[in-house]
Parts: C-alpha cells; structure tokens; sequence
C-alpha cells in the first residue's frame, strides 16, 4: 500500500513538474494552425504600360485603366454635356484643391463666372489630352480654360516631352473651341529650396511660354508669388512643398484675377 501511494505520488510530481513542454507544445501546434498568408494570397501588382507625355491615355492603376479617374471623367462629361460653363480649370490634384483648400478663394474670387473644375489628383498631360479628346469639352464652349500641368511628369520624363505634351493639349483645346483663350500658366514650383526638379519645370516653362500669342494662348508664371526672397516654399504656402493651402490658393486667385477678368469678357 505505502509502494502503490509512492508511486502515485513521485507520478503526480512529475507531472506537475513539468507543465511548460506540455503547454509549450500547445503553442507550437496552434503556431502551426493554417492561416491565410497575405501575401501568398494578394494579388500580384502588374506594371503600367509606359506612355509617352504627348500621346493622350488614360491613368492605370496595377496594370488596369484607374477606376477613380475614369468615374472622375465620366462626372466631367456629364458636367460639359449640361453646358453653361465660361471658365474652366484643368489640370491635376493642385487644380482639384480648389475644391478643398481653395474653396474659400474660389467662392470669393469666381464665383461671378460660370465656372468648372476639371482637375484630377495624380493626373499627367497624358491623361489630361485623352480626357479633352474623350469628351469633356463636348457640349461647351468656355471663354477661359485655366490650364496648369506637368508636374507629376517631371519625375520620370524629360522637359521637351513634357512640354510637347502641354503644347498637345492647347491644341486639343483648341481642336474642340477654338474660340476659347487658353490661360497657360507655368508649372508652379515644388521642394522646399532650389532643387533639379525646379530646374526641370523652369525648363519646361520656358518652352511653353512660346506658345503665348497674346490673342488664344495667354501665358503667365505666377511661380515666384510663392516663394520667398531666397527662393524658399514655405509650409504656410505649400505644407508638403507641393499643394497648396488656403494662403496658396488665396495667391494663385490673387495673380490671375486681372488677366482671367480680361479674358472673358
């Protein structure tokens, strides 16, 4: 009897003894439970097709044209073919921010027009040709169209292309109006001190300026109302050194103000 309650006993201590390989292993097999992997299971992205910044097509996002930007197209071409529209901006998401940042300026500085906004974040001058070619100026015939573009190219194409891609998209404007006076203005200015890709936009700049004629094409450059003395973006201009905020957008209405009255008249 004392032999059997030993062995019982020495049993129980060691078992209690030795908890954590038994839990331990626990863990292990629930480790070792089928989970989905993420990575096994997303989607492998798919390269954009490469264009060029003079030929019009549409944005691609993982391989497939970008479903926000054709909605954002579709949404332009249901505003044009309504008509009633005297001024119109185009351009990318420093266009479309008058809609956020801007609308303060742009109530108190436009609202006597009759005006809309076709800017669309990320867009090139690629993407802004096939929009014009694909409808959004069918069914009117603006006074004005406010044009600034080129600066999401900038990272990846050289200067002429990008220029030769705004100079395709006056034509355009023009193919489709050619009534309607194109205020060309510069690229604006990006980074926060002098920087190569502000050396590329002034190259830029300094070719589409040509295309100012004084009678369809104005060209302005508003780009140094930005800066300081010493060539510095400050963040209560531009907080990313790129978009503009409510004090930017007040000097971009400020500089065309005249020029834009004058021109649609």
């Amino acid at each position: 009897m004392k032999r059997i309650t030993f062995l019982h006993t020495l049993a129980l201590a060691t078992l209690l003894a030795s908890p954590l390989p038994l839990f331990s292993q626990a863990k292990s097999d629930a480790k070792k439970d089928p989970k989905p992997d993420a990575k096994k299971d997303a989607k492998p992205t798919k390269p954009n097709p490469v264009q060029a910044p003079d030929v019009a097509a549409p944005k691609f996002q993982n391989g497939e044209p970008s479903a926000g930007f054709l909605k954002s197209h579709e949404d332009f071409v249901a505003i044009a073919k309504a008509g009633g529209v005297d001024v119109l901006f185009l351009g990318d998401s420093i266009t479309a921010g008058w809609k956020g940042n801007g609308k303060e300026a742009w109530e108190k500085t436009f609202s006597s027009y009759k005006t809309a906004n076709f800017g669309i974040g990320g867009d090139r001058t690629q993407h802004v040709l096939w929009r014009i070619t694909n409808g959004e100026l069918d069914g009117i015939k603006p006074k004005v169209v406010v044009l600034m573009i080129g600066t999401n190219n900038s990272g990846s194409d050289e200067a002429d292309g990008i220029a030769k891609g705004v100079t395709a998209i006056v034509t355009a404007v023009h193919a489709k109006s050619p009534a309607t006076k194109v205020l060309l203005l510069a690229v604006f200015p990006r980074g926060e001190k002098p920087n190569p890709q502000r050396e590329k936009l002034a190259k830029i700049n300094s070719t589409i300026a040509k295309l100012h004629d004084g009678k369809s094409v104005h060209y302005l450059d508003i780009g140094a109302k930005f800066l300081t003395a010493d060539g510095t973006l400050t963040k209560d201009i531009m907080p990313d050194f790129l978009h503009l905020s409510k004090a930017g957008y007040q000097i971009w209405a400020d500089a065309i103000t005249p020029k834009l009255a004058e021109l649609a008249k």
